[in-house]
């Protein structure tokens, strides 16, 4: 199993953001939370198909020094296509 991080490219409240994915949802909190992710920063099913956390440059730093594997936007959305939950239904 593997994790994932885009490129920091969305601006928002005075930081640049990306998406962290990974193959499995529990794969995603583990890493979440050695990242020292909240695990309220979560996004997933029913309010996104695809389970993911959305964090800043500085923390997608560290996932990266961590094992997060870096990420185009094309291989990120086919990562979000293969990991999303049809009918917004939780998967792990």
């Amino acid at each position: 199993m593997a994790v994932y991080v885009d490129a920091a490219i969305w601006k928002w409240a005075g930081h640049r953001w990306c998406h962290l994915m990974a193959d499995d949802t529990d794969e995603l909190h583990r890493f979440a939370a050695v990242l020292g992710v909240k695990r309220s920063s979560y996004q997933g099913p029913p309010k996104t198909s695809a389970p993911h956390y959305d964090i800043t440059g500085f923390e997608r730093d560290r996932a990266v020094r961590l094992g997060a594997i870096e990420c185009s936007r094309e291989e990120i959305v086919a990562i979000f296509r293969r990991v999303r939950v049809p009918n917004g239904k939780g998967r792990s």
